[in-house]
């Protein structure tokens, strides 16, 4: 047996051999340093987790309240459009985590308030909230916390009294289609997680691989998520139109300017990747559908459309510029910087994605876009879905008022 003075002599001779004070203080460290790399991961994640949560929130409000004031909805299915909006739009985000797509769906609520003025005009408030348990790392849960809440909540408000008019827009997507669109990105695919890799003699599958989204697939889902909410805030078509074109060393046939969103999802959705990049003719493309002028009338055909439409003779106009890569063809960033400076000059707003770009091809899209909020350079899948939801809810914005 070890006596107790025997002890303390030993750790007191410990503490004077300077060759053991760092063994200590390295056995010390190296949990706290642990725990504090696991924290910062998470907070980051809990960063994006919450924008993420935000855009669906604020995205399920305005389409509530679109759908309210022009009477496609009740107060009692707009609760249920928007409940679901949410949950749509984070199906993809939190998909194969269970957990916290169920958290999600019981703690997402919305609250319809409906107000009458004098004339007997209808308002209408929306309220969405919601919340989820997200999951910590394992160097988290050893400080005693297993979980983080995410919450977000966001109000809009529509009517129907004779102060209140929609706008119109017009939105032109300039899309790259390059070779480099087929390389992956480090979000998993939530469709189908992963691949076979090598097959059996039986032709079953003996091991497989994680199935990450390509850059062109991610486009694909992107687009098609800007488009619901663009739907949801104009569903009987009455005030967005959109057109896009794509490009490679050069500009693909265009798919034109016509009233709602399938024309371009279908476009989209039938894009390949391949060659190289040339931005200027697409981007020409795009400036002259949105600035070509009727020689009768003054108007662009453009206002001359939302006008027989829907009464609105200034709609709003947009151009939405990706790309993964930068220029490789002569000339092409002078040109296409040309028609940026055109359509600045004749009030198209212009927004830029700079998709896991390099550093010329993010210059370009800097000088592009019509303010710095309007650049995005997102860095994977989850991003770009994040840029082209914010797009979209920014532009939703244009049929509805949202208040916080």
């Amino acid at each position: 047996m070890i006596a107790g003075s025997d002890l303390l002599r030993a750790f007191k001779q410990l503490l004077r051999d300077r060759a053991g004070n760092f063994g200590i203080l390295t056995a010390i460290s190296i949990p706290v340093l642990a725990v504090a790399g696991g924290i910062a991961i998470d907070v980051t994640n809990m960063s994006l987790s919450h924008s993420e949560l935000q855009a669906a929130t604020d995205a399920a409000a305005l389409a509530s309240a679109t759908a309210l004031a022009d009477g496609s909805a009740t107060t009692t299915t707009a609760k249920d459009l928007a409940n679901n909006f949410v949950l749509g739009q984070m199906s993809n985000y939190l998909a194969g985590n269970t957990d916290a797509a169920n958290s999600l769906k019981a703690a997402t609520t919305t609250t319809v308030t409906k107000t009458t003025d004098s004339s007997g005009n209808s308002g209408y408030s929306v309220v969405v909230n919601a919340s989820y348990s997200m999951s910590v790392n394992s160097m988290t849960r050893l400080i005693g916390q297993n979980s983080m809440n995410i919450s977000a909540s966001s109000t809009s408000v529509s009517g129907k009294t004779s102060e209140t008019q929609k706008n119109a827009l017009s939105m032109y997507f300039v899309l790259d289609r390059s070779g480099s669109m087929d390389e992956t990105t480090d979000t998993v695919n939530a469709e189908q997680p992963t691949i076979c890799t090598k097959t059996r003699q039986n032709g079953t599958c003996k091991t497989t691989a994680t199935n990450y989204y390509t850059k062109m697939e991610s486009l694909k889902i992107a687009t098609a998520n800007l488009a619901a909410q663009l739907n949801s805030a104009d569903p009987n078509m009455m005030y967005v139109r959109t057109g896009a074109d794509s490009y490679n060393s050069v500009a693909q046939t265009p798919t034109a300017l016509a009233w709602g969103t399938s024309g371009v999802t279908s476009y989209v959705n039938n894009l390949t990747s391949s060659g190289s990049t040339n931005s200027a003719p697409a981007f020409t493309a795009a400036v002259d559908a949105l600035t070509k002028t009727s020689t009768t009338s003054g108007l662009t055909y453009e206002q001359l459309q939302h006008k027989d439409k829907s009464g609105v003779i200034n709609p709003t106009m947009y151009i939405v510029f990706m790309t993964d890569g930068d220029n490789n063809v002569s000339n092409a960033d002078t040109k296409t910087k040309e028609q940026c400076d055109k359509a600045r000059s004749n009030g198209i707003h212009v927004y830029t994605i700079a998709f896991m770009a390099p550093e010329n091809g993010q210059a370009l899209l800097k000088y592009c876009a019509t303010s710095t909020s309007d650049y995005f350079t997102p860095q994977s899948a989850a991003d770009l879905f994040k840029a082209f939801t914010t797009i979209a809810t920014e532009t939703s914005k244009q049929m509805t008022l949202l208040t916080k």
